[in-house]
């Protein structure tokens, strides 16, 4: 079967399971994930194996796996990725909002900025984490602060989801060092340097679109900050009214965010250092440097150390029996669960459909259309995050399809605006099938009707915007 019409079937069944037959999310994304998986041919399959460089053997084993055994090895291998992060995360958010440290950071955010502009301290800061830092892992780290935010304000929740991600989403996507781009500046052989510069330069503009959308829709529609099977929201208000006295210090409520940044931001650059200079330059000392950030800064190591710190905060502050942090523990690891469960399932579709083949033949559709260079990256990229989900894959099956063209004589520019015009298609249109959906969707409270009015236009918006600044860098400024 055509992988188009696998593609379209799939959506069916997740978006007509979530929205029209009111299945969990849970269940319509596994009942997608094996139907994908059952129309999915052997000559599919195999194509896939050999496209991803497994052996013919490990291509013959892939085949011959049935639909339901692949699914669930695509679910686990998710779960393997994130699995740890969001459990580890939930821990870190119980933690300050039941210490006050999250209620003490909003306290001195608006001490600084005022009240009016926390949105633009969560752009500004997602903006920030999002180069070194996963954008999965900026929003589990900042979510909890915009929640205390909400309790502390009152109201403009929505306004603090959207800048957060608005921040953090378009940096991650267009400057090294997380994978994607990093991968396709390595593939065009554009200067590492020069990407991150052109990077940051187009993430700005459109987190300024981002931040005006979100605005925008925070004027008409007030989302609440709702109660989970393991949140109270009136205990969680009387938190917030706890007088200052009885709030732990600010440095230390912040710690449980700022270390696993720290740390994750300073094994990447030490690993980006210590590959740009020979072997034989580099000091006993900063390797030395570099082994401890590499161990520590692993994203599961880091977040399992913040999560240390915060129930360290939270016995501190509370003087809290080792019973009473077990159960802190447990409410937060329940509601984890959950979302690991959404997000593997997530993740387990998007891996099916790229098994489908959809990626190969949206490229072979984009071979009959004669467009410019940089609209036709952007739209390929946009096709393929669509249908499969990873905004990575996106970006590494796209560059390698129009790496040949990257000639700067024929397109008339640099190659840095090829890569960053990819980047920028990775952005549209995020869905059931992305587990960063879920992340968001799940973390926030947003139910997936809200998630998919709010978040994904605005998503899709940066990106386009993304896209008209490449195209008006490249005609000013070509570096030819």
């Amino acid at each position: 079967m055509d992988p188009l019409w696998i593609l379209l079937i799939g959506i069916v069944v997740v978006m007509g399971g979530i929205l029209a037959f009111r299945l969990h999310a849970f269940l319509a994304l596994v009942l997608g994930a094996l139907v994908v998986g059952a129309l999915t041919s052997e000559r599919a399959l195999v194509d896939f194996a050999m496209k991803n460089k497994m052996s013919p053997q490990e291509a013959k084993t892939l085949a011959n796996r049935s639909a339901s055994e692949r699914v669930a090895r695509e679910f686990g291998s998710t779960c393997g990725k994130i699995g740890i992060l969001i459990a580890m995360a939930s821990i870190v958010g119980k933690c300050l909002l039941d210490s006050g440290g999250a209620d003490k950071i909003v306290r001195g955010v608006l001490g600084v900025l005022g009240e009016s502009r926390a949105p633009l301290a969560f752009l500004t800061s997602g903006y920030l984490l999002g180069i070194p830092v996963f954008f999965d892992t900026v929003f589990l780290l900042m979510i909890p602060v915009g929640k205390a935010m909400r309790l502390r304000t009152g109201r403009n929740y929505l306004f603090y989801i959207l800048t957060i991600i608005a921040g953090a989403t378009m940096t991650h996507s267009l400057a090294p060092p997380t994978p994607g781009p990093l991968f396709v500046a390595a593939a065009l052989n554009v200067n590492m340097g020069l990407m991150i510069l052109g990077g940051c330069v187009v993430s700005a503009f459109t987190a300024v679109a981002g931040y005006s959308w979100a605005k925008w829709v925070n004027r008409r529609n007030e989302i609440p900050l709702r109660e989970s099977p393991n949140t109270n929201l009136a205990e969680l208000e009387q938190l917030a009214k706890r007088d200052e006295q009885a709030l732990p210090p600010f440095w230390l409520s912040l710690l449980p965010i700022v270390l696993p940044v720290f740390l994750i931001s300073g094994d990447t650059l030490l690993a980006s250092l210590l590959k740009s200079r020979p072997p034989g330059e580099v000091a006993a000392e900063l390797k030395a440097l570099a082994s401890w950030f590499h161990t520590l800064g692993d994203p599961n190591i880091a977040l399992a150390l913040s999560a240390a710190i915060a129930l360290g905060l939270l016995a501190w502050q509370k003087r809290s029996s080792l019973a009473s942090l077990g159960a802190a523990t447990q409410d937060a690891l329940s509601e984890a669960g959950l979302i690991i469960l959404i997000t593997a399932a997530g993740g387990a579709f998007g891996g099916v459909l790229q098994q489908s083949g959809i990626g190969p033949r949206i490229q072979e559709l984009s071979t009959h259309h004669n467009i410019a260079i940089l609209p036709l990256a952007f739209c390929v990229t946009a096709l393929i995050r669509v249908a499969q989900g990873s905004a990575t894959v996106a970006m590494i099956t796209t560059v390698g399809m129009l790496g040949g063209m990257a000639d700067p004589a024929q397109m008339g520019f640099h190659p840095v605006y090829l890569a960053l015009a990819i980047g920028c298609g990775s952005k549209p249109v995020p869905w059931m099938n992305d587990s960063g959906f879920w992340v968001v969707c799940k973390m926030s409270g947003l139910t997936e009707r809200e998630a998919l009015k709010f978040y994904s236009p605005m998503v899709t918006l940066m990106g386009f915007v993304g896209l008209a600044v490449v195209i008006v860098l490249a005609k000013l400024f070509p570096m030819m």
